[in-house]
């Protein structure tokens, strides 16, 4: 199974790491004292937006009080651009203070795939330096990847020793904006196959070619296709789901385990992505659950959907982006202390957060709980029961 609607959206502090899974809830309540907000921002009441996405950003946007749209050359405040525009225009461009873009300038050291693999078996073998080899062990959470052609030899290594194991190979700069610039593919990785998805119900192991393809898009193709219904579970309803198999201590290292994956990959870039105060960004998280109920992270996505599937769809996508757009605040109306903003936790700030008050306790002596509710009940009402995943072999959709 692999679940899609996970959401990690970097700001622009370097540490700060929220994350978020998707929610039809609105107006939760924004609390807590997490964060040391810096230099005061003067409240804005009149934001100029501009982007050329024409889905359910565009609404969103456009239905935000005080923002108005500008085309062409007008000057714009909050610029929701594609990789491409960022390329040929970052450098040439002066942002005031204010100014807000959607991408930092190499995104791509975690949406890439032979950058992510290159930059956490980095990390990993830094955390056995500095921590030992039981803390460089929670990174070992994506399958075996060889980067082709430079890593050939090492993966054919790799294939005689492991003769019968399967591999997928893949472009390294697929996702969603590269598919659009139609960049020319010249590498590769090679992965090994996760061979044992959880399945739900009583689905049969699918051939190989269709066990990576099962997202929305090719699953409105089957005959079977309920377009009302779709092919997605509510995130709690998944968990629920889980805990009557497998009893809820099992879950909660699983979810436990998914925090672990939001964390560790970004701290894994943290140190080469240009920290840039006008930039922010919302990675999607591509993360497949096997028979033991270990996630894998497949790949993380600088651009991630914002194009509904449904009216449900539609909904969800439009409750993540109006939160993510209090996340990044242009109208300078948050105090800096939020724990919760929306739908998003702020897991990580210079160091792990507590969902308790009070101050933080990570070495595990005290009570520490760090602060996600990912497809937990909430104690207002309904406030997660909208979350949710995709059905079994692939979940559609598309973090922070």
């Amino acid at each position: 199974m692999e679940t899609r609607h996970t959401h990690a959206l970097a700001g622009t502090g370097g540490g700060l790491f929220w994350s978020r899974v998707m929610s039809r809830q609105k107006n939760q309540s924004n609390k807590g004292h997490g964060v040391s907000k810096g230099k005061e921002r003067e409240p804005r009441t009149l934001i100029r937006f501009k982007t050329a996405l024409m889905n359910t950003l565009m609404d969103v946007l456009r239905h935000r009080p005080g923002w108005v749209e500008v085309k062409d050359e007008g000057e714009w405040d909050f610029y929701w651009c594609d990789v491409s525009w960022l390329r040929e225009n970052f450098d040439h461009t002066y942002m005031d203070e204010h100014v807000r873009i959607s991408h930092f300038r190499n995104h791509y050291e975690l949406t890439r795939k032979n950058y992510m693999v290159k930059n956490l078996k980095r990390f990993r073998k830094q955390l056995e330096r500095e921590a030992g080899k039981v803390e460089a062990a929670k990174c070992d959470f994506f399958p075996k990847t060889f980067e082709m052609p430079c890593e050939y030899h090492l993966f054919v290594e790799e294939f005689r020793k492991n003769p019968g194991i399967t591999w997928i190979m893949k472009p390294d700069t697929k996702n969603s904006d590269d598919q659009k610039e139609e960049m020319p593919v010249e590498n590769y990785v090679a992965q090994r196959y996760v061979e044992n998805p959880y399945l739900i119900g009583a689905l049969d192991h699918q051939p190989l070619p269709d066990v990576h393809l099962t997202n929305v898009a090719v699953q409105k193709t089957s005959p079977d296709y309920h377009p009302k219904k779709g092919c997605k579970w509510m995130l709690q309803r998944f968990r629920q789901y889980l805990a009557s198999k497998h009893g809820p201590e099992a879950v909660e290292t699983l979810f436990s385990d998914m925090d672990n994956i939001f964390i560790k990959s970004l701290q894994s870039v943290q140190k080469v992505i240009i920290s840039d105060k006008h930039c922010f960004e919302l990675y999607g998280y591509d993360i497949l659950i096997d028979q033991d109920l270990k996630p894998w992270l497949l790949e993380v996505n600088a651009s991630p959907s914002l194009t509904a599937s449904s009216q449900e769809d539609y909904e969800l996508k439009t409750c993540l982006l109006e939160d993510t757009l209090h996340v990044v605040d242009m109208e300078a109306r948050l105090t800096g202390k939020e724990k919760r903003i929306g739908g998003f936790d702020l897991m990580w700030n210079d160091g792990p957060v507590s969902r308790e008050e009070g101050p933080s306790d990570p070495s595990g002596m005290g009570n520490f709980v760090t602060n996600t509710h990912l497809g937990m009940p909430s104690q207002t009402e309904s406030e997660w029961d909208r979350n949710i995943i995709g059905s079994a072999g692939r979940l559609g959709g598309s973090l922070a």
